[in-house]
């Protein structure tokens, strides 16, 4: 390309930028009063939602925890029944399910609920708070998928606890709550005769998770579910 005919494609290209700009320019005159509107209208939102988290959420967050000290403290000595329905004082764990729904607590109070409801044998309650409660935990999520997985079996439901042996044993897989719930999941497809699918599970556990408590004494397992087949 000679020298000319670069600068001709500079100077068109230099009109282009200068064209683009004008009419840029000209889109801001012509619609000033609504991009001011638009603009106002987003600072507004953001300043809404700062104060939101920051006059009411927060506080409904602190209030909710400090409620909910009790019902744990009874959760933890084992009084279930005080620890759901609280005391004169203190809210139980449905009435911070209730009062303070959309609070991280409360959320926490579905997985208090569910197994407070599976050791008072009332395992359909247990069922549903369980699988309203939702954390990324590394121990409570599993856990909680695997007690939905006692609850069905006390509900005689094999394959739907199955199901959520499954679920608990892939969920945050790790050395202590995976090689678990594949163990139960395990005996559970001995319970209905399907020892192939059982015998996978223990294979499993033996393959992945020898170090385990689960581990070490899966060999007898599989031993006794290749006699059964």
């Amino acid at each position: 390309m000679t020298k000319k005919n670069k600068s001709s494609k500079a100077k068109e290209n230099l009109e282009a930028v200068e064209s683009t700009l004008s009419r840029s320019e000209q889109f801001i005159e012509t619609n000033q009063k609504m991009i001011t509107i638009v603009v106002l209208s987003v600072v507004g939102v953001i300043a809404l939602y700062l104060a939101y988290q920051k006059f009411y959420r927060a506080p409904l967050e602190e209030d909710a925890r400090s409620q909910m000290f009790v019902a744990e403290q009874y959760f933890e000595r084992d009084s279930f029944n005080l620890a759901l329905n609280g005391d004169i004082t203190y809210p139980g764990f449905l009435k911070i399910v209730d009062d303070y729904s959309s609070t991280k607590s409360a959320n926490l109070a579905h997985y208090y609920i569910g197994i407070s409801y599976y050791n008072l044998e009332k395992y359909d309650e247990a069922i549903k708070y369980l699988k309203d409660f939702s954390t990324k935990d590394d121990m409570l999520s599993p856990i909680s998928k695997g007690v939905i997985g006692d609850a069905y079996i006390e509900k005689g439901d094999i394959d739907e606890a199955i199901k959520y042996y499954v679920k608990a044993a892939n969920e945050k897989e790790n050395n202590f709550t995976s090689p678990y719930f594949l163990m139960k999941a395990g005996q559970a497809y001995e319970t209905n005769k399907e020892f192939q699918k059982a015998l996978e599970l223990f294979e499993k556990i033996k393959e992945k998770y020898s170090n385990s408590n689960e581990g070490r004494t899966v060999e007898k397992y599989i031993s006794r579910t290749k006699l059964k087949l």
